[in-house]
């Protein structure tokens, strides 16, 4: 896991923490607030629901998985095909993807160019770009990887100026949930109701995946 000084691969034993009162109820995300706010930053609608915020995998499936990445965070990207092939495989898990752009400059010009591309659709595959690569991105990097992905390069720069203040909100919000979740690093996951701060192997995430199935039937 990347993040704020942390280091290592957590275990599934050691990662997974069943969410407990004022994070995580029974039924959904209660209301819990943000250490440096007021405001409601764990309601459902928020985080599992938060309608500009890209959604993979089955929208109407019976467990969601939400992750927080980082385009420059190596445990994000080997995670990333192995994730999406459980995601794939189960067929009945909804897969939220928050941008946390927390590894410097370069990481938030690549969530905002991420983000930007979603309003011409292509959110995918700039996504997929940035994370299919094994070396650190650079501001031409990524204007290369998107433009061979497909993007219109020219939309992109007027999107990235007309919805700024959009595209702040959102990494605003992911940044606000990830650190009242108590996150320190990427990638970091909610599966069902399961805090993840972590890395896990495909097996793993079957497993926990199958004991959130059991504990939203509790």
């Amino acid at each position: 896991m990347t993040g704020f000084g942390d280091n290592g691969v957590a275990t599934r034993r050691a990662a997974l923490a069943l969410i407990g009162a004022g994070a995580l109820a029974v039924g959904g995300v209660a209301s819990a607030r943000a250490a440096t706010g007021d405001d409601e930053v764990l309601t459902e609608a928020k985080v599992l629901r938060d309608p500009d915020t890209p959604v993979a995998g089955n929208p109407g499936g019976n467990i969601t998985i939400v992750e927080w990445s980082d385009y420059n965070c190596p445990y994000c990207r080997k995670l990333e095909p192995e994730l999406r092939q459980v995601v794939q495989d189960d067929g009945k898990v909804r897969l939220v993807m928050k941008d946390w752009p927390i590894l410097g400059p370069v990481s938030v010009t690549a969530a905002r160019t991420a983000l930007a591309a979603k309003f011409q659709d292509k959110y995918p595959q700039a996504h997929d770009a940035m994370m299919g690569v094994s070396s650190r991105l650079t501001e031409p990097r990524i204007n290369e990887l998107l433009a061979a992905a497909g993007v219109d390069m020219d939309r992109l720069k007027r999107d990235l100026t007309g919805h700024a203040k959009d595209i702040d909100a959102i990494l605003k919000r992911n940044n606000e949930q990830a650190e009242a979740f108590g996150f320190r690093g990427t990638p970091a996951f909610i599966v069902g109701k399961y805090r993840v701060p972590g890395v896990l192997s495909m097996a793993e995430f079957e497993q926990v995946i199958a004991d959130a199935r059991k504990a939203k039937m509790n």
